[in-house]
């Protein structure tokens, strides 16, 4: 039995206090974000807004909405996530499960293993990348933004690890019930393994839908820009030709970007807290061993 002493104690105190500090200050510049989209145009302008509306408006949310380009934008993010991710999981679990199988039951193990942790040290650099998709006609599509990073080999070291942990004796009983390998993967293996899927789950989602530099290198065609190319060109380049003239005269375009920062930030938000809990055991679980 853990006997909690009064440093201890003192101790916990002291951390849980810090760590409300450190979320409180992370979430702030959001808070701000949303205040500024939700004020009018001159406090906006001014920098009046603090931590309340000034002028309460929705009007930055009916412009950016009635955006095509944004909503354009948005969509591509959207099947982006959605199909990256689950082509990402099928491929990195497959890979996952068979490398964590003995070397007496996949000779080859060792081999592919090795193949795949050089790619996480040395990479063929981003001309060799360019020419590749633009010779196998992607450049301006989806499979330009999901395939290059498909295969994700810290994904697949988290995935062996957690599959290395499930007991024998599963896989074992699931051969004598006649179970192929196929079968053994999808009915043993994945049930028990939601912590690191989750876990694994998210890293990609979080990595499609923050991506903006390989949009802007494959993507021309302002029509296929994901969400966050598109909030970079704007914001970061403060190229506005993406946005409607009428609007950019009519509303702030301060208040423009914060409502469209904060929409584009609001979707990992919300996937989030249904996976926090299985994040931190999928991680230590996931680099307990080799």
């Amino acid at each position: 039995m853990y006997h909690k002493t009064a440093s201890y104690r003192i101790f916990s105190v002291f951390n849980n206090v810090f760590l409300t500090v450190i979320s409180v200050l992370c979430l702030l510049p959001l808070y701000h974000l949303l205040m500024v989209s939700l004020s009018s145009t001159a406090p906006a302008n001014a920098g009046m807004v603090t931590f309340w509306p000034i002028g309460f408006t929705l009007e930055a949310y009916t412009k950016t909405f009635n955006n095509s380009n944004f909503l354009s934008a948005l969509w591509v993010s959207v099947e982006r996530t959605v199909l990256g991710t689950a082509l990402a999981l099928v491929v990195n679990t497959i890979a996952a499960y068979a490398l964590s199988k003995e070397t007496r039951v996949f000779r080859a193990r060792n081999i592919y293993l090795w193949y795949f942790v050089v790619t996480m040290l040395f990479s063929g650099g981003l001309i060799p990348g360019y020419i590749l998709i633009l010779k196998l006609g992607l450049m301006d599509s989806l499979m330009a933004l999901i395939l290059p990073g498909l295969v994700a080999v810290f994904n697949i070291i988290l995935l062996l690890n957690f599959f290395r942990t499930v007991p024998k004796d599963l896989e074992e009983a699931s051969f004598i019930d006649g179970a192929g390998q196929f079968r053994t993967f999808y009915s043993v293996y994945l049930p028990v393994s939601l912590p690191v899927l989750a876990t694994v789950s998210l890293f990609i989602m979080v990595g499609h839908w923050n991506s903006y530099f390989d949009g802007i290198i494959y993507i021309k065609d302002a029509s296929k820009l994901p969400l966050a190319t598109f909030m970079q060109t704007i914001i970061v380049q403060a190229d506005m030709s993406q946005i409607d003239p009428n609007v950019v005269a009519n509303q702030s375009q301060r208040t423009l970007r914060a409502s469209q920062i904060f929409i584009s930030a609001l979707p990992i938000l919300m996937v989030y807290p249904f996976l926090q809990r299985y994040f931190v055991t999928g991680i230590v679980v996931g680099a307990v061993k080799e």
